[in-house]
């Protein structure tokens, strides 16, 4: 009987590897979250007021705008943007926020790693978790978009996957900075760089609108990669800047996984 409780307590404890590991903390994050899904409809509706106030109220006064040779109306210019910023948005607030509390005061992760799981498949449940949460506004974003008539192309199918591609890259960045944070203050920064990115990624206007060098920065800001890849897919004006957009955003999301697990294997096992 001894012998047999030994090896069940082998198995039980046997190391869980890949996928597996990581989706056992996107599941526990979507238990405790499911009776707050308020949390979550309040993160969709932010730029969907923003799309009916600007996009359809300053479209009153904006007739369109030209975008890779094609004439585009101006809520179908404006759409596209939303829908990276909300995607952008729903990986932002998990990846940040919501992992430093984790971290530092609910204590989470030194838990977890008392199982057989390991800091990687931390950093890979907690960036999914945040891809989800982002991909899910986008989804409901999408929908609003095609129920306007603001998918003019069949390119547009790709429009969900491109967003899920800039919730990669957001989560992966915004966990991997919040692992340097030391105090609430500090997410002061996050906000500093989110809203002027969010007001000047070319979501409202042509990029052409900056001159020089301040087009080149705009041009170089994540989020203008992932307002100018949906753009291009829901208007079918695609160019070689959609594959610029695509291997940008992966890499960014890629990169800051790596440093998640780094930073997180100093900050729980040192």
């Amino acid at each position: 009987m001894a012998l047999t409780g030994m090896a069940m307590t082998r198995v039980e404890r046997r190391p869980m590897r890949g996928p597996e590991a990581s989706w056992r903390l996107v599941d526990r994050n979507y238990r405790a979250y499911v009776r707050n899904w308020i949390f979550f409809a309040t993160g969709f509706l932010e730029p969907v007021l923003y799309l009916f106030s600007i996009g359809v109220g300053v479209g009153k006064l904006i007739e369109s705008f030209e975008f890779n040779g094609q004439t585009v109306a101006y809520a179908a210019f404006v759409a596209p943007g939303m829908l990276a910023a909300s995607a952008m948005n729903g990986a932002i607030m998990d990846s940040t926020f919501n992992i430093f509390f984790k971290l530092k005061f609910e204590k989470l992760y030194d838990a977890v790693l008392a199982t057989p799981m390991r800091v990687i498949d931390i950093a890979r449940g907690e960036i999914t978790w945040a891809l989800l949460r982002g991909g899910l506004y986008s989804a409901g974003f999408l929908v609003v978009m095609l129920a306007m008539g603001l998918v003019a192309s069949w390119w547009g199918v790709l429009a969900l996957p491109a967003a899920l591609l800039i919730g990669y890259a957001f989560a992966g960045a915004g966990m991997a900075l919040t692992t340097f944070m030391r105090s609430w203050q500090d997410f002061e920064y996050v906000q500093l760089a989110i809203m002027p990115m969010f007001l000047f990624s070319a979501t409202f206007f042509p990029v052409t609108a900056f001159d020089g060098a301040l087009r080149w920065v705009v041009e170089a800001t994540p989020l203008y990669r992932g307002v100018v890849l949906c753009r291009e897919l829901t208007t079918g004006a695609v160019s070689v800047d959609s594959l610029v957009s695509v291997v940008y955003l992966a890499a960014m999301g890629t990169i800051g996984l790596m440093v998640v697990n780094r930073r997180l294997g100093k900050l729980l096992l040192s």
